[in-house]
């Protein structure tokens, strides 16, 4: 069964500014702590990334995955599936980004993830609240502090 982990909070900076510092994947490891190592697979005929192999650090070891990404509603939206995985069977999930009053972005992100090996809740609770957290803390302080 899937465990589901959902987080928002408001960035201060645009909408757009968000969504294209998650669409920059070779720059993750710059800003999200858990991640060592990313490599753009497949580019779709505007240039983004669409097939994508991250290295990450996870439960004490290093893990790999692949995610496949799904522009449709970029770029209030980006989505993706995992289509390979030596920990997990899925990882799936999505940022969503919305424009405030204030010019701000409530940002939500939402990931769907089943492991290979059952682990104990207390574990799977401490792991998701530290994907959720490099998700959109760590975003939020490389979004806010970024000079672009």
């Amino acid at each position: 069964m899937a465990e589901h982990a959902a987080e928002r909070l408001v960035i201060r900076a645009a909408p757009e500014r968000c969504f294209a510092a998650v669409v920059d994947f070779e720059r993750y490891p710059e800003w999200a702590a858990d991640i060592k190592e990313v490599e753009v697979l497949e580019r779709d005929a505007e240039g983004r990334g669409t097939s994508i192999r991250f290295r990450a650090a996870a439960f004490g070891r290093s893990t790999s995955y692949t995610l496949r990404y799904d522009y449709g509603a970029a770029p209030a939206s980006l989505s993706w599936v995992q289509s390979e995985g030596d920990l997990t069977t899925r990882m799936d999930g999505s940022y969503a980004f919305e424009r405030t009053s204030e010019g701000e972005t409530d940002a939500r992100y939402d990931l769907f993830v089943e492991l290979q090996v059952p682990l104990p809740g207390f574990v799977k609770r401490r792991a998701e609240g530290r994907i959720t957290h490099t998700a959109l803390e760590e975003l939020k302080v490389w979004v806010e502090s970024e000079q672009r």
